[in-house]
């Protein structure tokens, strides 16, 4: 008893918090002002801080993206999927081969990337549109397996010693190898994968999928066709798996089948849960704990990834619905 009022005590806290930050929001004048001075303090950040800052925050704009391709799978259609990381890597391979092995140019192989991601999307979105729950999540697990091992076998890829000369963006004469280039490219992909997520959730596409994930068989009913649904999910989700994919190639020079085991997959995933799914604003949360947590205390050693684990199972336990929660959701608690 005293444990469930513990519990209700630090959600009630978490939700107030919460609802104050809507209310704070909802006037567009705090609004806009905190999202200008957000975005102008990250334009300055490069000149005031350190390579291994940039380098962290660069990996946090490029988590952003890739988590928020996921989460139109995950929390917009409400498709459990484990093996993110195979489109990942099919965009950064597809650059990678396009670039070092034929010479194309790094801004020509985008198109491709996504072309192969959209390939395998309709790839795992045809045999699985019947499954559900822990079917789906068990064949996508498999999907991301079977691509990596399939990758690391063949020698187009590189095999297990995976792809290098990898090159480098030029962009309006200017070679793009330094840390401070990709920084501004990966928060530029970040702000256009904001946006394009807004765009979709709120389309009537991203209305359909909403249906979906509540219940597939009155959407049906309501003469969505789920199929098609299910497949623009999977297609458009991976693109953005594959533009980030793409973008991580060039930035490394240098790829290999290490880069895309199970665990990013679990990584992205749980970027989306916690911070929660479907929710904008939460994915980006999301991201930010799973990147920065485990970097800010690094100085605490091989301690660092327990209490980053214990850390992660309370705010599961106080918040299973996302850190982030629904707006009629804080209205039913108004």
């Amino acid at each position: 008893m005293a444990e469930t009022k513990i519990k209700r005590k630090v959600t009630d806290t978490i939700d107030s918090v919460i609802i104050t930050l809507f209310r704070i929001f909802d006037n567009k004048v705090y609004r806009y002002t905190f999202l200008f001075a957000a975005a102008a303090f990250l334009i300055v950040l490069p000149n005031l801080s350190s390579r291994f800052t940039q380098e962290i925050m660069t990996n946090l704009f490029f988590y952003v993206v890739v988590c928020l391709g996921l989460n139109i799978i995950v929390g917009y259609a409400g498709l459990l999927h484990l093996g993110y990381a195979a489109f990942f890597a099919v965009g950064a391979y597809t650059t990678g081969i396009l670039s070092s092995r034929m010479g194309m140019d790094f801004w020509l192989t985008i198109p491709f990337s996504v072309f192969a991601a959209v390939l395998a999307g309709l790839a795992i979105g045809f045999p699985t549109l019947r499954l559900r729950g822990d079917y789906l999540a068990i064949v996508t697990l498999g999907f991301g397996e079977i691509t990596r091992l399939t990758i690391r076998n063949l020698d187009i890829t590189g095999g297990a010693v995976g792809l290098i000369g990898i090159q480098r963006p030029v962009l309006f004469g200017i070679t793009l190898n330094q840390i401070s280039h990709f920084y501004y490219m990966f928060f530029i992909l970040a702000i256009l994968a904001i946006f394009v997520s807004y765009r979709l959730h709120d389309s009537r596409m991203g209305r359909s999928w909403e249906y979906i994930r509540e219940d597939e068989d009155a959407a049906a009913a309501m003469g969505i066709n789920v199929t098609t649904s299910r497949l623009y999910a999977f297609v458009i989700g991976s693109s953005f798996g594959a533009v980030a994919g793409s973008f991580f190639a060039a930035k490394m020079t240098a790829i290999s089948p290490d880069s895309f085991m199970f665990i990013h997959s679990v990584m992205f995933l749980m970027a989306v849960v916690l911070g929660g799914m479907g929710k904008i604003p939460g994915v980006v949360l999301g991201c930010i704990i799973v990147v920065l947590i485990p970097e800010i205390s690094r100085d605490i050693g091989q301690y660092r990834l327990l209490i980053f684990a214990v850390m992660l199972l309370i705010i599961m336990l106080y918040r299973p619905q996302g850190i982030w929660p629904d707006r009629p959701t804080i209205s039913a608690k108004e």
